[in-house]
């Protein structure tokens, strides 16, 4: 598509006013001086794209109204390009809207409508900036405003957007510059406050060069600190303290691989253990810029050194770190340090059996329903369903019960009162299967019960009551789901899955009784049969665990299972049946 004179005359304009630029008044001083502030900086060990050696782009755009969702239109842009203090170029042009100005508008810019009469409509200005901008880091102050008006005529023309990184002058401005040097964070006070020689006039080439000032002056003000980088200055916040930004060095030598980080005092104690795709780049947020957290801050300040341990998959590293969490309780993690504190709902194996609380699977061929990560959680568990089977409630153990006079629950009809010899072995049994079935396989009669339950409750306006009741059926669906879930993967002695990762390469992980034993990545040129082949005889041995405990901590297991039934997942061999209850609690608990 040729440019129209218009344009081209803009293009024109755009040259010679990069030329202009770089010659008026103070702005070589300040661009020396920016130019110099970088350089300077060139001895800090560098995490990630130096600000010095991008080329940024700073926009500004004027318009009819506020948003182009409601037929606001462009009618000026204005852009510098940038790059190492020094102004590489500039581009300006009106913008013909093809409908009127409004008066409160014309007054603000100074743009009228005879202006953009005969100017450049924003289906030939569009290409031309794209064109400028291209290969930059767009900039602008408020850049949701301005890069939303962009993007929105982009797609009017079916113009496909570049994948930009956009810096918003407003958002680092509110970290960087306090209410004691300026009451706002409007351009034109940024401006005075970073002595730009431009003065902000609502036209978009004298906004974009105080925009440029502005954005300079923040420059320096952080390289100050160690924000030298892109990502550094994507992130930054004034509630990293220097002292934590002055051991970003610790990040250095760290790959840029999946894998597990700990960060450890000097005595060499654990102190936190996190997991990332990237470990360089993760790590590096915690002295540089996103990680604000008071507690990571005091972290971080005891913290000497840094370990990594690179894994083959994003999963291996999740696994691993959950395993270092329970080995080492670092006192920073909140999550996970103690997988062994669990409790279950046990339906034991005796001539009457009853339902009771337990802290550990036996191998005595019981029914467990759980883990459940709080004994709280486990009674909600177990009272629905207690309001649901009559089922004995007391601790007796001997295997005739005698006769005696029955409890309040018998009197009740919540127990079928074995104690009194009131039921038969027989009919018992039959309760007891029921119970085992809710347990296992089908949970609606607890489900229907329950409900029926809240239903009468919430028509008599006992709402307080009815959420009890709610929180019961919650806990135990909840549990039963997680029950049958990871038992369909525990009663597993091999299983492979493979999937094509974004790199292109295929991820192979072998899971035995639930437990992971083994990962890698099927290099390039590679057998891919054999690989995985003998990746299964390298594999850790697992033995089975009792009950429907998977050989590995629940929340290892979970995490396996996410990935296993994540889209593009393969089977490559598997020894059993990998199966759950149709009619399981999985879809109750979906729909509750």
């Amino acid at each position: 598509m040729r440019s129209s004179p218009a344009v081209r005359e803009a293009r024109l304009e755009m040259r010679a006013r990069a030329v202009a630029r770089r010659q008026r008044e103070g702005v070589s001083a300040r661009s020396a001086q920016v130019a110099g502030a970088w350089e300077a900086q060139r001895g800090f060990d560098e995490l990630g794209r130096p600000l010095r050696d991008l080329t940024f782009c700073v926009v500004d755009l004027e318009t009819t109204g506020n948003s182009p969702d409601n037929g606001g239109m462009i009618t000026e842009i204005g852009a510098v390009k940038v790059r190492g203090g020094e102004v590489l170029g500039e581009f300006q042009t009106l913008v013909n809207p093809h409908t009127g100005i409004p008066p409160s508008i014309a007054v603000l810019t100074g743009i009228t409508n005879s202006m953009v009469a005969s100017s450049p409509t924003i289906e030939s200005v569009l290409p031309a900036f794209l064109e400028f901008a291209e290969g930059c880091v767009l900039v602008a102050h408020n850049a949701p405003y301005d890069v939303g008006f962009l993007k929105h005529f982009a797609a009017k023309q079916e113009r496909p957007w570049p994948r930009f990184e956009v810096l918003d002058t407003v958002k680092i401005a509110r970290r960087v510059v306090t209410r004691d040097e300026s009451p706002n964070h409007k351009l034109g006070s940024l401006a005075r406050v970073f002595g730009s020689p431009t003065t902000p006039n609502h036209r978009a080439l004298s906004d974009a060069r105080a925009t440029v000032d502005v954005l300079h002056g923040m420059m320096e003000r952080l390289g100050n600190i160690g924000v030298q980088t892109l990502e550094d200055l994507s992130v930054f916040s004034a509630k990293v303290t220097t002292a934590q930004r002055k051991k970003r060095h610790l990040a250095e030598d760290l790959p840029h691989a999946p894998g597990v980080y700990l960060f450890k005092d000097e005595k060499g104690r654990v102190l936190y253990i996190g997991t990332s795709k990237d470990l360089r780049s993760r790590v590096r947020t915690y002295f540089t810029a996103s990680e604000t957290r008071s507690r990571m801050g005091e972290m971080v300040g005891l913290a000497t050194t840094v370990q990594a341990i690179e894994c083959a998959t994003a999963l291996e590293a999740g696994v691993r770190e959950l395993r270092l969490i329970a080995e080492h309780k670092p006192p920073y993690n909140r999550r996970s340090r103690r997988p062994e504190k669990m409790h279950f709902v046990k339906l034991t194996r005796e001539p009457w059996p009853r339902l009771s609380l337990v802290k550990q699977v036996l191998d005595d061929d019981a029914d467990y329903l759980g883990p459940f990560g709080s004994r709280k959680v486990a009674e909600k568990a177990l009272q629905a369903l207690h309001d649901t089977f009559p089922i004995r409630q007391c601790s007796d153990r001997f295997p005739v019960l005698p006769k005696r006079t029955p409890c309040v629950l018998a009197e009740l009809h919540r127990c079928l009162s074995p104690c009194d010899q009131s039921v038969s072995a027989e009919t018992y049994a039959a309760l007891v299967s029921r119970v085992r079935e809710s347990l296992l396989h089908r949970p609606d009669e607890v489900v229907e019960t329950v409900t029926e339950r809240l239903t009468g409750l919430a028509e008599q306006e006992r709402f307080e009551e009815a959420a009890v009741h709610r929180d019961r059926l919650t806990s135990y669906l909840r549990a039963a789901a997680r029950t049958q879930r990871l038992s369909a993967l525990t009663r597993l002695p091999d299983l492979t899955a493979i999937r094509r990762e974004d790199d292109g390469r295929w991820a192979v992980h072998v899971v035995r009784h639930g437990r992971l034993a083994a990962a890698g990545v099927i290099p390039r040129e590679t057998n891919a049969h054999s690989y995985v082949a003998d990746l299964q005889l390298s594999a850790e041995t697992v033995l089975a665990a009792p009950g429907p405990v998977p050989a590995a901590s629940a929340e290892e297991t979970e995490l396996v299972l996410r990935w296993l039934e994540s889209p593009g997942v393969r089977l490559a061999h598997i020894e059993g049946d990998w199966t759950c209850p149709v009619g399981g609690a999985g879809r109750r608990a979906a729909a509750l």
